[in-house]
């Protein structure tokens, strides 16, 4: 028993179970996401654990919203999207969750950068920061996985106590992005 408990500690852990144990850590119990590929593991693992309700929105705006009523409930949610998503999110941002200033936790896998292979995508990545910095929306860019718990739940802390949004960008260079592969 005590060997496999040290070689289960040895194992180098995932940006992915890093964030699926913080979010459970911290009480959030529903997920509310745009199907995406980088976000996929992290998908799969709250998707697997019972505690969790999670489903498929058709919009970023919808996911937002849910999140938003679940709170008003006194249920803890996130919205996982990626990037591109995030650029219909302006209006809703500021007059649900800002205005009424619900701690809606967003995490927002980043396209547009480091090798990305679609112009609109790097379009609407440079939008993303500016517009949280004009909404006063808490944000963070997580890149590496020393630090990913540490900012993870501080953000949620944060949020929580401030009664105020905010948005975890996860970069490529956590999850690997997406990349392209000429053919």
């Amino acid at each position: 028993m005590m060997i496999a408990a040290l070689e289960t500690e040895s194992l180098p852990r995932s940006w992915h179970s890093v964030l699926h144990g913080v979010l459970v850590a911290n009480d959030i119990r529903l997920a509310a996401y745009v199907p995406d590929n980088v976000l996929r593991p992290l998908l799969a693992d709250i998707d697997a654990d019972p505690s969790f309700d999670a489903f498929a929105v058709t919009r970023e705006e919808e996911g937002l919203g849910i999140v938003c009523g679940a709170w008003m409930s006194g249920l803890r949610g996130v919205l996982l999207m990626q990037s591109s998503g995030f650029a219909t999110l302006a209006n809703v941002l500021a007059s649900l969750p800002v205005a009424f200033q619900i701690p809606a936790l967003m995490i927002i896998s980043e396209r547009g950068t480091l090798g990305e292979f679609n112009y609109g995508q790097a379009l609407v990545c440079k939008t993303i920061r500016p517009v949280l910095d004009s909404l006063a929306v808490e944000h963070h860019t997580c890149s590496r996985l020393d630090e990913l718990e540490f900012v993870v739940d501080r953000t949620i802390r944060q949020a929580i106590a401030t009664q105020a949004p905010a948005a975890l960008i996860l970069s490529p260079l956590l999850t690997g992005g997406k990349v392209f592969r000429p053919t």
